[in-house]
């Protein structure tokens, strides 16, 4: 990365993405001397290289990074470079306009694997000031004409979508409160339509899991920008004399071999985090869909020793627990538990459960309330929304709740304490935190309130793991809408989707792995008919999917018959042996020709081993099908080939490839990724799990 450091404006990014090497003064200067737009005295008054922070002062007629209002009226400030400090991996500089009262700070580093981080800091010692936005910017060079973002619905997350690159200044928002199932997740521009593979990429996703603005400026005087920060309402931040706004973490990343190269940058810097998970993911048994809100103890229990007779390593109570929950449209708030349904309390259940071997979570949403619930009736003033839309007859309420408003430290501070209680009572290893509907009309003490309840919620989540030293937490937002880099900063786990059809799952896996290692995405096997599409899909199917995640269960398997039962117990087998490799290596993906096909794996580290999935999620178009090459393994070195068949056997038709019968085909890396494998006419919606080892 070069930049420029002005007397009179923000830094300037001359260029970030391929390391140009060792660059001495006088070749800093032959750069700026060949990349400069003109000669002075120049007549062009537009702004040839915009900051990290353009504003229409500065000439730039884009989209400004930086929005204030004070006493109604626009306010730019005139900046005067204060200090520059650094090292080879982080820049600060500081900036200060004397005349507003205004400083800012903007902080630029890169992360293990070369992500890149930007963050700015507004902070006012004169009359209070409004911030509209305060966004974060890098410039890309011109080659760049595609546009690849994400769209999506419940159950159906994280949809990528590529185009042109249109001219102008585009802006992608998201105003749910929460980013949501349509979320952007990421804005990448490509030289040309970026590939799994190849391709030159620059990428940027914001590290705030509420609202968002994406941007892009293609204009015809200046470099193409591109960018995000927090979308924020009309009166949402106003800065008081000593009050300072922290961006939230706007992350960049380059990479010339396509989407799998910028995949690469953040999961190396995710595992390097301290609080990244260490000990190896445990497999899952989730209630939800084996027992809905029928919580019948007796039930429960045999599930709990199903759980543990399949090799199930941590058991998970859903919804349905607490107080009035028999469906969802009562108890929200009243987080205690059931007498009614469960006499003894929880305590037995959790009790047996650590008995049998396995870790006990719980499920809560502490973020919402219902109205019919004892907490709203004590405290309607801790609801986040205006009186008068209480109830609301035009659709405020959704799922017939309504939020709590943790930013009132009331509220905050209650349900801190009764969830710590419960987590010290019960011996809670794990929480799945839901957050089951948008923020509609947020409003704290009569100002829009989406940040602060944010911010609480995370500091909520942070605080709780501060108390109970080894808790885990799940973020979940009725299945995906609520997974980025800030909430995975506190949580350990998302849940990817409330679908458990696998096939849809392919796809929501493959996705959101563009930014999250799969030892961080719950991905687990639902009933044989999904409850959220109605399809039928084979159990080796469902299981070789649930194997390129965080694996484990939600599906009543006391329903299972001994066939079944010897099956899940081979593929926790499988899954314990290769936990370490899926979750630790290389994630790649093959770019195929064909619609139908997926082809996923891990290499490990040291490439002397890797897992493929290879699954179609429709009929293949050729009869013959096209070879699938394993990338990313050591080129000179030989592999052994087998198909791990514990999770059952995959159907096909027409032909078996003799790698497929063979006991042992030995191939080099080179030839695995030059020439790959013969698959079979694999029929539709059928997986290989193709394990090689050096």
């Amino acid at each position: 990365m070069i930049v420029r450091h002005p007397t009179d404006a923000p830094p300037i990014v001359q260029h970030w993405g391929a390391d140009l090497g060792p660059l001495s003064p006088e070749d800093l200067i032959a750069l700026r001397d060949a990349d400069d737009r003109q000669t002075p005295p120049g007549t062009l008054d537009a702004a040839w290289r915009p900051g990290v922070l353009p504003t229409e002062p500065d000439g730039w007629p884009g989209r400004p990074g930086l929005l204030l209002v004070r006493n109604g009226i626009p306010l730019i400030p005139r900046w005067h470079l204060g200090t520059v400090s650094g090292t080879d991996q982080e820049l600060e500089t500081t900036l200060q306009d004397n005349e507003s009262g205004l400083r800012l700070t903007t902080r630029l580093w890169l992360e293990p694997g070369g992500l890149l981080g930007l963050q700015h800091v507004l902070s006012t010692e004169g009359e209070p000031v409004e911030v509209q936005w305060l966004e974060a910017v890098l410039p890309v060079p011109t080659r760049a004409d595609s546009v690849t973002t994400f769209s999506g619905r419940w159950t159906r997350e994280k949809a990528p979508q590529t185009t042109q690159l249109s001219r102008g200044s585009l802006a992608r928002q998201t105003r749910r409160g929460r980013p949501g199932h349509d979320q952007p997740w990421l804005l990448a521009l490509s030289d040309g339509e970026a590939r799994a593979r190849s391709g030159e990429v620059w990428a940027v996703h914001l590290a705030w899991p509420a609202d968002v603005t994406y941007r892009t400026d293609r204009l015809p005087e200046n470099p193409t920008l591109l960018g995000a920060g927090e979308l924020l309402r009309p009166g949402e931040i106003v800065l008081e004399p000593g009050s300072s706004y922290t961006s939230p973490k706007a992350w960049f990343a380059w990479s010339p071999d396509g989407f799998d190269g910028v995949t690469h940058k953040f999961h190396t810097y995710l595992r390097s985090r301290p609080q990244h998970p260490q000990a190896p993911r445990p497999l899952v048994l989730n209630t939800w869909e084996a027992v809905y809100f029928d919580h019948n103890p007796a039930k429960v229990l045999q599930l709990a020793e199903r759980a543990a007779e399949i090799g199930v390593e941590r058991f998970v109570l859903d919804d349905g627990w607490f107080l009035a929950r028999r469906n969802d449209t009562r108890g929200l708030g009243d987080w205690e538990v059931d007498r009614t349904v469960w006499p003894e309390g929880l305590e037995p259940l959790a009790e047996r459960v650590r008995e049998l071997g396995m870790q006990f979570g719980l499920w809560f949403e502490p973020e919402m309330v219902s109205l019919d619930s004892d907490l709203a009736r004590a405290h309607p003033e801790w609801l986040l929304h205006d009186p008068a839309q209480v109830p609301s007859p035009a659709g405020l309420s959704w799922r017939t709740q309504y939020l709590l408003d943790l930013a009132d430290p009331d509220a905050y501070g209650y349900l801190l304490e009764r969830m710590s209680g419960l987590v010290a009572q019960l011996g809670l290893a794990f929480i799945k935190w839901d957050h089951n509907r948008d923020l509609v009309d947020a409003r704290h003490r009569g100002r829009p309130g989406v940040h602060a309840q944010t911010q609480a919620a995370l500091a909520l989540m942070a605080e709780l793991k501060a108390r109970h030293p080894g808790l885990e937490i799940e973020s979940c937002s009725s299945g995906g809408a609520r997974c980025d880099l800030g909430a995975i900063e506190v949580a350990d786990r998302v849940w990817a989707s409330d679908s458990n059809d696998a096939v849809e799952r392919q796809d929501i896996q493959r996705w959101t792995e563009l930014l999250l290692p799969p030892e961080l995405i719950g991905a687990h096997v639902g009933p044989p008919t999904a409850h959220s599409s109605g399809r039928t899909v084979d159990l080796s199917y469902r299981l070789a999917t649930s194997l390129t995640g965080s694996a484990g269960f939600e599906w009543d398997v006391l329903q299972c018959d001994e066939e079944e039962v010897q099956r899940l117990q081979r593929f926790a087998g499988l899954y314990r042996e290769l936990r370490g490799l899926l979750h630790s290596g290389t994630v790649v993906h093959t770019d195929v020709r064909d619609p139908a096909l997926r082809v996923r794996g891990v290499v490990a580290t040291d490439r002397r081993a890797g897992v493929w999935t290879i699954a179609t999620v429709a009929t293949l178009e050729d009869a013959r099908p096209e070879p699938v090459r394993l990338h990313g393994l050591d080129p000179d070195r030989s592999y052994q080939v087998r198909v791990r068949e514990e999770i059952g056997k995959a159907r096909w038709g027409w032909i078996t490839p003799r790698w497929l019968s063979e006991p042992e085909v030995v191939l080099s890396g080179l030839m695995l990724d030059t020439l790959g494998l013969q698959i079979p006419a694999l029929w539709p919606q059928q997986a290989l799990v193709v394990h090689v080892t050096s």
